[in-house]
């Protein structure tokens, strides 16, 4: 008989939180490789595969499609090494494919890389050994999943991927005649990533942080100037520096001030953090949101801060985030301003954090200033800055006093 194997969600994969199962990538008595994705799960922060574990034939299967799974879970188990009779029986039962090139795509028809943002360990591990950009590999798995087996492909004979053609723009009258139409619409189902997101700002908000918002403004005058000065010369390391990585390097200074923003509360104490771990709200589109963290940003300089920022956003909308990337934060920013938003309260805590912080767009604003004793209206380039707390841990005078040490920082920064 076959050793068996137990297929399991390792403990290390996720951060004090369950999966959904969303697809089992394989059917019973298929065989597969090792390091083959077989089950992709799904949580509120990150898609994720779990991989085959040996060469083998999958035998059984224990967790279903949809269902909440916690680490260490048996998922399924595989027979190690088997092919003979069993893969023959699966092998004579399926029908014989006719094609042996995939059908060519109609003008018509999108292509289907709804799952190219998935990468199984053996895949990310082959991309870095080759130093190879995965958007440049054609993915033959499904939903457009790249696998092994492309990477190696491409490695042989690398042929760039061909990109879908644009979808042409709609008639400017085209909004027009869908008026003069009946009502139709379309039901688009969650995904498990977007039903895990829900819940987790529901039981944020409603269930277990009273949340209170402050809000002050801030003159961004000096860091712009700061930016204009040292941009190329971070350009030249490979680093792009962005107004995100002054905010990190302020919130670091904040914390120092005011160490209750950086903690999670705990019904018997609050538990205060030493490392300044914090997780960047990175949007993904229609695909929800990922909060990348940025770990021991006390310790780091700007530019340190710049390239550790660089590195897990670009790794966030590449789809190349693990749940280690998302581990372990201790306070949140949220920076939307960069899609327009003034300000935004409350922005939803990141349980089981005690505090996040907004930054609005950025706007030249007429204010008030006092030049030669004299009251003047001049143009500044001015932002809203908030700070969404859980109330049971933090009260107005921290907030405050957070919010007043953050915008002091901002605003006289190389000064």
């Amino acid at each position: 008989m076959s050793e068996l194997i137990d297929i399991i969600l390792p403990a290390d994969q996720l951060e004090g939180t369950s999966a959904t199962l969303s697809k089992w990538l394989v059917a019973v008595g298929a065989q597969v490789k090792d390091g083959d994705p077989i089950i992709e799960l799904e949580t509120d922060k990150v898609s994720m595969e779990i991989c085959a574990p040996s060469d083998g034939v999958l035998s059984e299967v224990l967790a279903q499609e949809g269902q909440n799974v916690e680490v260490d879970a048996v998922l399924g188990r595989m027979s190690k090494g088997a092919g003979g009779a069993q893969t023959a029986a699966v092998e004579s039962a399926a029908p014989m494919p006719v094609q042996t090139s995939a059908p060519a795509q109609s003008d018509s028809t999108a292509q289907d890389d709804s799952a190219r943002h998935l990468i199984g360990p053996a895949v990310r591990r082959l991309l870095k050994e080759h130093g190879l950009d995965i958007n440049l590999i054609s993915g033959t798995g499904r939903r457009g999943r790249v696998t092994r087996d492309d990477v190696r492909a491409y490695i042989a004979n690398p042929q760039p991927r061909i990109q879908a053609a644009p979808v042409a723009s709609p008639s400017p009258y085209a909004a027009m005649e869908r008026a003069a139409r009946p009502l139709n619409g379309k039901l688009i189902p969650h995904s498990n990533m977007r039903k895990s997101i829900a819940n987790h700002m529901v039981e944020s908000l409603l269930h277990t942080s009273p949340h209170v918002t402050s809000v002050f403004e801030m003159n961004m005058s000096n860091i712009i100037e700061h930016r204009r000065w040292h941009k190329k010369e971070f350009e030249a390391l490979g680093v792009k520096l962005t107004f995100t990585a002054y905010f990190l390097a302020a919130m670091a200074q904040a914390v120092k001030k005011v160490p209750q923003t950086n903690a999670r509360f705990h019904a018997d104490a609050l538990e205060i953090f030493e490392d300044v771990n914090i997780g960047v709200g990175t949007a993904l589109g229609d695909a929800g949101l990922v909060v990348p963290v940025v770990n021991r940003v006390q310790e780091m300089n700007l530019f340190e801060i710049a390239k550790a920022l660089n590195a897990q956003t670009d790794k966030a909308r590449d789809g190349k985030l693990t749940p280690a990337d998302m581990k372990n934060g201790t306070i949140t920013i949220s920076n939307h301003g960069v899609s327009g938003s003034l300000f935004a309260a409350p922005i939803i805590i990141n349980q089981p954090q005690v505090a996040i912080l907004g930054v609005g767009k950025l706007e030249k604003r007429v204010v008030v200033e006092e030049v030669a004793g004299v009251d003047t209206m001049v143009i500044k380039p001015m932002c809203y800055v908030s700070l969404s707390i859980d109330h049971r841990a933090l009260d107005a005078h921290q907030t405050n006093l957070f919010l007043s040490e953050f915008v002091e920082v901002i605003e006289n920064w190389g000064q």
